[in-house]
């Protein structure tokens, strides 16, 4: 009887072990799941964080430099004939994806580049950059013939975007692509069967722009040169010097004749000191 007892007594402890292995291993297999749910949900919210950076095939540095050549050495010339090139002209602003998205960049200092749509502030020009390809991209039209970039071979953008050419030898069918289109769009932007303004026009951006495409020695880039336009603040200096100088005359004659009245004084005390020692 008392083996039978503890026979009971061992079997009963048994399944209250197996009981307990159950429970836990069955607690566990949800923790475990959890965990699986949390890390997919993790891995699912990186990849659509990765998926919000907005890839555009077309570099913003290059069409930045290409309108930069734009309005340093096209504008004022054909501004000053008056003259209105249609859309259709390759080298228009409404052609240029970035240029909504660059006219709302404010240098507010020269650590300080502020986003004129959400007001975000920003230590270098590229993290404004970076902001508008994750946050603002909604603004571009990628609609086609829309990438000023592709306009830089014609443009000679290289020079403006190295500080220090590098010399390279020259590759005589690169030129005559970039000449090509260069040529092409002389034709679409200033055709000379519109007047003689655009016939102006036309010879002009062949020469500014086309005939430095060869590898035979001929002209510069920009033989032409560049229209400097007057500035507010050129003004404004000029305007505040020109003021201030009748200020700078009267103050250097008034000082000048403040020594020269300081200078008799101590002559005539020196006078006056001499004729006392001499009674």
């Amino acid at each position: 009887m008392g083996k039978w007892s503890k026979g009971v007594v061992f079997l009963f402890l048994c399944l209250s072990i197996c009981v307990q292995i159950a429970s836990v291993s069955s607690s566990t297999s949800p923790l475990q799941g959890n965990q699986g749910n949390k890390e997919s949900a993790a891995t699912r919210t990186f990849k659509q964080e990765q998926g919000d950076a907005h890839v555009v095939h077309c570099s913003r540095e290059r069409s930045r430099a290409a309108w930069k050549i734009i309005e340093e050495y096209l504008m004022p010339f054909v501004e000053k004939e008056g003259y209105k090139f249609s859309t259709k002209c390759r080298l228009h602003a409404d052609n240029d994806m970035y240029r909504d998205q660059e006219q709302h960049k404010q240098h507010v200092d020269i650590n300080e580049w502020r986003c004129g749509y959400c007001r975000k502030n920003f230590y270098e020009e590229k993290y404004l950059d970076k902001h508008f390809d994750n946050r603002h991209f909604d603004v571009l039209n990628e609609s086609h013939s829309r990438c000023l970039a592709d306009m830089c071979g014609a443009l000679h953008c290289d020079l403006v975007m190295d500080s220090a050419p590098r010399k390279t030898k020259c590759n005589p069918a690169a030129a005559a692509r970039n000449k090509h289109l260069c040529e092409s769009l002389a034709d679409s932007c200033f055709p000379v069967s519109n007047g003689p303004v655009s016939g102006r026009l036309h010879e002009f951006f062949l020469r500014q722009f086309c005939d430095a495409h060869t590898c035979t020695g001929g002209p510069k880039p920009f033989s032409k040169g560049r229209k400097k336009r007057s500035s507010i603040l050129y003004i404004s200096i000029s305007i505040l010097t020109l003021l201030l100088l009748p200020l700078l005359y009267t103050f250097v004659y008034l000082y000048q004749r403040g020594i020269k009245r300081g200078s008799q004084e101590l002559k005539r005390i020196s006078l006056g000191g001499r004729k006392k020692k001499a009674f």
